[in-house]
C-alpha cells in the first residue's frame, strides 16, 4: 500500500509513537472516555464491529473485553502503531482482526458492521478526508447500524474556549472546534447525532457522539415522501 504525503501518525512524528499510550494517559481521562464511547453503544454478542483507525489498539480490545461474544476488527494506516496493538491483543489472549488500511477507502464490503468507533482520528485528517471517512463509515454500517465517535469538539465554556483559541490551530482540529463533526455526519447520511458528553482536558474539550444509519425501511418511507 502507497503512504500518502498527508499521513499523520499519532503524535505527528512516527519516533513518538512508542510514547502514545503513557502520553494519553497524562494528556486525557482516557480510560474514562472509552469506557463511556463503548457504553453507550451497548455492543451485543454476535454483532461485528470496527475500531476505525485503532492505532495502538486500547479501544479496540477494550471493545473485545466488555463484550467477548463480538466480533471485532481494528484498521490503522500506521503499521507501527498496529504493531503495539497486536503485542497488546496477544499478551490479553483476546481473537480480534487488525489490518492496515485507510480510513477514506475501508476495505470491507457494504453493510459489514453493527457498529464503527473511531477515537481521536478523524481531528487528524482534512476536511476533505473527514467528510470521505464518515462517507465510508456509513457505507460499512448495516442498516440501522450505529457510529459512535470521541473526538475534538466544541467548547461549551469560557475555559475551554480559550484552550481551543490555541490547539484550534494544530492538526486539521479547527473544523471541530466550530462544532462543523455533527454537519458533517448529517451530511454523510447519518440520522440524529447526538453529543452525549463532553470532557475538559488540558488540550481542549474532547466529545462524545452517537449517531445511526437510517434502518432500510425508514430510507424508503423518505424516498417516498
Amino acid at each position: 500500500m502507497n503512504k500518502r504525503s498527508d499521513f499523520i501518525p499519532a503524535f505527528h512524528f512516527h519516533w513518538l509513537t512508542r510514547y502514545y499510550d503513557p502520553m494519553m494517559r497524562r494528556l486525557f481521562p482516557e480510560s474514562g472516555i472509552k469506557a463511556a464511547l463503548i457504553a453507550q453503544a451497548k455492543v451485543q454478542s454476535g454483532q461485528i464491529v470496527l475500531d476505525m483507525g485503532c492505532g495502538t489498539g486500547t479501544l479496540t480490545l477494550l471493545i473485545k473485553q466488555t463484550e467477548p461474544g463480538a466480533t471485532v476488527y481494528g484498521l490503522d494506516r500506521d503499521l507501527q502503531a498496529l504493531n503495539i496493538a497486536r503485542e497488546k491483543i496477544e499478551k490479553a489472549e483476546q481473537n480480534i482482526t487488525l489490518q492496515q488500511g485507510s480510513a477514506t477507502c475501508l476495505p470491507y464490503p457494504d453493510e459489514s458492521f453493527d457498529r464503527v468507533f473511531t477515537s481521536l482520528m478523524l481531528h487528524h485528517l482534512t476536511r476533505e478526508d473527514k467528510q470521505q471517512v464518515l462517507r465510508e463509515a456509513f457505507r460499512v454500517l448495516k442498516p440501522g447500524g450505529e457510529l459512535h465517535v470521541a473526538d475534538f469538539g466544541a467548547p461549551h465554556d469560557t475555559g475551554m474556549w480559550v484552550i481551543s483559541w490555541f490547539v484550534r490551530w494544530f492538526e486539521e482540529i479547527h473544523d471541530h472546534m466550530l462544532g462543523l463533526l455533527p454537519v458533517f455526519m448529517a451530511d454523510a447520511g447519518f440520522q440524529t447525532v447526538q453529543e452525549t458528553a463532553c470532557y475538559r482536558t488540558v488540550a481542549g474539550p474532547i466529545s462524545l457522539y452517537f449517531t445511526r444509519k437510517p434502518a432500510s425501511n425508514d430510507a424508503a418511507s423518505k424516498k417516498d415522501m
